[in-house]
């Protein structure tokens, strides 16, 4: 792959591969059917996913312990050519091994009797409908086959019809059909044809079979709403389902693919505000791209990001209101060249916009065409299409119209660098302007924003903004202030498949490639092989069994007397060839990683060399190292090495990695959570946040935020609106009344690199809870303490747990605050807890109530 999977990704490819497996082996063992999904919300890459898969699919993958189906064929199935054209170019763009050869766009053309293996079909229902070209002939009621005299004959005189290509395939005994659904949600609803006559689905079909075809016998389903498909398969005979795989939506907001923050403006007043709010879309626009333009120069990167504005018109719009519309965007960005706007219209033509003649564009090409930097759509642009440089649009819809708003800004929440930009919100947004809606119908955009618009879950994490502003650093914070903060440890979730010697490689590779560290490949290679040489004479007694079963081959004769019709059984031992070596030695390439068992190899050899046969020394390393994958012991040896030297070298070269690019911390930062015990990360510095600014009260009247003083990031006021709970407000104006007071900090509750977490167990299962507040004060001798204090509720369910996990963080980062304090309310008390305190850390870890840590005698009371 190209790419390095997020964790979610990861953890679902392998999923996706186990449930392939299964139905691999029971299609030809038994000839059973098997069906199930892949839901993942949009954005998350399901593409991306779907090409590790077919890598792992046609050539194997020991990272997740899968071989290789020499017989693999894949449909890839879908209603929209140009839908199968993105998916065919993002797999290409995805994977390092699928050629365009391998990728292959069915035409009316295709004459193949069978697919051939180790390729991708791409086929869409026009393909398959009655008209087309690859069915003529299936239908044996088509009287367009007939000749005068009663005889029959194919279109183009050909020997068979697409549906006789799958069938062929089917039947092959060497052959695996798989079938891909691209938005499994759509075409399988029965009877859905205009016509009404109930007829399946041409999906259905190929699930099902038609005319004598039998149905595909794996079918996997992928889309962000796979409702329907569920449905659907789990109501058909002859076919089992496996149980689907469903990425957590939580993990995708995390992982930094989605922006984090929608912002939404409207008017405050009832009116036309077509052109005030267009000039403040093309505002901006032209605000973002400076802006990328700018993080560019920081970062030293040429590549900068060229935002876009989507301008959403009406179905029949007005095309001469079109060029008023495109005429005020360049009287406020005149700058922008004229050549510079594009249409998605269905109709596949140069509109003529007043004065603007506007040529059409495929949505597929949006993104990669960098000229286009604005886009005029009209509903959704086409399903599955979406943009990372659309970064604001303009919809001139009405708010009757908002489904068809939600579901095109639905489809321009991925992040243009496929990562979060630290610190900077607004690089982490994407901005809608709605001329005709005003601030209450506008709450319904906002609810559905909130819970993925297509597939109703909830997304935590992303927020949607209303008229929001920025805040930028406050330069009346000390440096020593923002120095303290950076200097607080954060901690990240352990990953689910911990591979400590890939983490080593990947580590080295990286740390080579910046020039931290030279030939560090080679230097943590090196040490891997002395753990090896160091197990062989530990582990020497396992080692010389589990060499003799390598080198030999047991099996039994069975004697069959024709007379009596009695069996008997013979064990024989055959000495292995180079066949048996070569197969374990590639099992315990998967255990100790193929790139150390490749370089080990070369090392042992290199040792025993001797005289003129040096392949006899390369097959005793073979037979070494099969030897070793087969000690369960020496595994743990050395992921327990790995793991160190890489811990070591990302402390050793954590001051050198901070002073590199934002892209390429990113790549340290991952390596940093590729572990079962992951090291604390650094915080990024916040430079702009955005900030509501006002609030609706329950008798939906909006009243200004409260806004409060000494924050590290504020208005041009110097202040920081924000709406506050009765008790954290009570907190923030007592901890700001205190001697020494010289800030806070709003630790924000979403996943991003300025957000301090701290890690907790519920249910057996780690999570992250994020402190609500930091705050910062200067004590007698002029140093900048840092205070954390939690408003902490004991109502909920999760209270005990996360009081837990900050009591273990306090007590490993005791030396770094002044306070680590957690408030509650019991009764009209509010009540702290100290976890600076030994006692009281052992108090809360042993506790089976939250509430009774509170009244017990070791909390205290909160003195505001």
């Amino acid at each position: 792959m190209k790419f390095t999977l997020k964790d979610y990704q990861d953890e679902a490819v392998k999923d996706v591969l186990d449930r392939l497996k299964k139905a691999r082996k029971r299609w030809h063992e038994d000839r059973d059917k098997h069906a199930f999904s892949l839901t993942a919300t949009t954005g998350a890459g399901k593409t991306v996913m779907a090409a590790a898969v077919f890598e792992a699919l046609f050539y194997g993958n020991d990272d997740y312990d899968f071989e290789s189906d020499s017989g693999a064929v894949v449909i890839w199935f879908s209603d929209d050519p140009s839908l199968n054209e993105q998916s065919r170019w993002r797999l290409q763009e995805a994977s390092d091994k699928l050629t365009i050869s391998d990728l292959v766009p069915v035409g009316n053309t295709f004459a193949g009797e069978k697919f051939q293996p180790g390729k991708i079909y791409f086929l869409n229902t026009q393909k398959l409908s009655k008209n087309s070209l690859l069915v003529r002939g299936h239908d044996p009621n088509d009287p367009a086959l007939e000749t005068a005299d009663g005889q029959r004959i194919m279109p183009d005189m050909r020997s068979h019809t697409i549906w006789d290509t799958i069938q062929s395939t089917i039947e092959d005994p060497d052959l695996t059909l798989y079938l891909v659904l691209d938005e499994a949600h759509r075409g399988m609803k029965e009877g859905s044809r205009s016509n009404g006559d109930g007829k399946p689905t041409i999906v259905r079909q190929l699930i099902n079979g038609s005319g004598g075809v039998p149905g595909i016998p794996i079918v996997w389903g992928i889309s962000a709403t796979v409702q329907r498909f569920n449905e659907a398969v789990a109501g058909m005979q002859d076919r089992s389902t496996l149980p689907n795989v469903v990425v957590d939506p939580k993990k995708v907001q995390e992982s930094g693919l989605l922006k984090d923050t929608i912002n939404l403006d409207v008017p405050d007043d009832i009116g036309d505000f077509t052109t005030v709010l267009l000039r403040r879309g093309t505002t901006k626009l032209r605000e973002i791209s400076s802006a990328w333009v700018e993080y560019a120069k920081q970062q030293d990167d040429a590549d900068t990001v060229l935002p876009l504005m989507v301008l959403q018109v009406p179905n029949s719009p007005d095309h001469k209101e079109i060029g008023k519309w495109l005429d005020t965007i360049f009287e406020q960005w005149p700058e922008l060249p004229p050549d510079c706007v594009a249409n998605v219209f269905g109709e596949h033509k140069t509109e003529t916009f007043g004065s603007h003649s506007v040529p059409y564009i495929a949505p597929e090409r949006v993104q990669e065409s960098k000229w286009v930097r604005v886009l005029v759509a009209k509903d959704a642009i086409s399903t599955g299409w979406d943009c990372p440089r659309a970064e604001v649009m303009v919809s001139f819809r009405a708010a009757s119209d908002r489904t068809h708003i939600t579901q095109l800004l639905g489809r321009m929440v991925r992040t243009p660098l496929a990562r979060r930009i630290p610190g900077n919100e607004r690089l982490n947004a994407v901005d809608c302007l709605l001329p005709h809606f005003d601030k209450k119908s506008v709450e319904a955009v906002a609810t559905a924003l909130m819970t993925g618009a297509e597939a109703g879950e909830e997304l935590p994490g992303r927020r949607v903004l209303i008229n929001p502003r920025q805040m930028k650093p406050n330069s009346a914070i000390p440096e020593a202030v923002w120095q303290k903060l950076l200097s607080l440890p954060s901690q990240t979730l352990p990953k689910r498949q911990a591979r400590p010697v890939k983490r080593l490689t990947a580590l080295a590779h990286e740390l080579a490639v910046d020039g931290l560290l030279a030939d560090a490949g080679k230097k943590a290679h090196a040490e891997m092989h002395k753990v090896l040489d160091g197990a062989q004479v530990r582990y020497a007694e396992e080692i010389k069994k589990a060499r003799e079963s390598v080198l030999t081959v047991e099996g039994k004769t069975v004697k069959a007397d024709v007379e009596t019709k009695g069996m008997t059984f013979n064990d024989f031992v055959e000495a292995a060839d180079y066949v048996v070596i070569e197969d374990a030695y590639k099992r315990a390439a998967r255990v100790i990683s193929p790139d150390l068992a490749t370089t080990y190899s070369e090392h042992l050899a290199t040792k025993m060399q001797a005289g003129e046969y040096p392949e006899d020394a390369l097959v005793e390393a073979h037979t070494a190292i099969a030897a070793i994958g087969l000690v369960p012991d020496i595994k743990s040896d050395l992921e327990t090495a790995a793991e160190k030297l890489s811990n070591r070298w990302l402390t050793e070269y954590r001051i050198q990695i901070k002073s590199l690019s934002d892209e390429r911390q990113e790549v340290y930062r991952q390596i940093r959570e590729m572990s079962s015990d992951p090291l604390d990360v650094d915080l990024a510095r916040p430079n702009t946040w955005l900030q509501p600014t006002t609030a609706r009260m329950p008798d939906q009247k909006e009243v200004p935020l409260p806004r409060f003083e000494r924050h590290l990031l504020c208005d041009e006021d110097g202040l920081f609106p924000e709406n506050f709970n009765s008790w954290e407000e009570k907190v923030v104006l007592a901890e700001l009344q205190r001697e020494g007071s010289v800030a806070w900090y709003r630790n924000p509750p979403r996943a991003s690199q300025d957000s301090l977490g701290v890690t907790y167990e519920e249910g057996g299962e780690l999570k992250i809870v994020r402190p609500d507040f930091i705050f910062f004060a200067q004590v007698a001798d002029g140093t900048v303490v840092a205070d954390i204090v939690d408003p902490h509720g004991t109502q909920y369910g999760d209270a005990l747990p996360k009081l837990k996990g900050l009591a273990r963080y306090a007590e490993k980062n005791s030396g770094l605050y002044r306070r680590i304090e957690v408030v509650a309310k019991v009764g009209e008390q509010f009540r702290v807890i100290d976890l600076k305190e030994t006692t009281v850390r052992s108090a809360v870890l042993a506790a089976e109530s939250g509430k009774e840590l509170y009244v017990a005698e070791s909390a205290t009371d909160f003195v505001a």
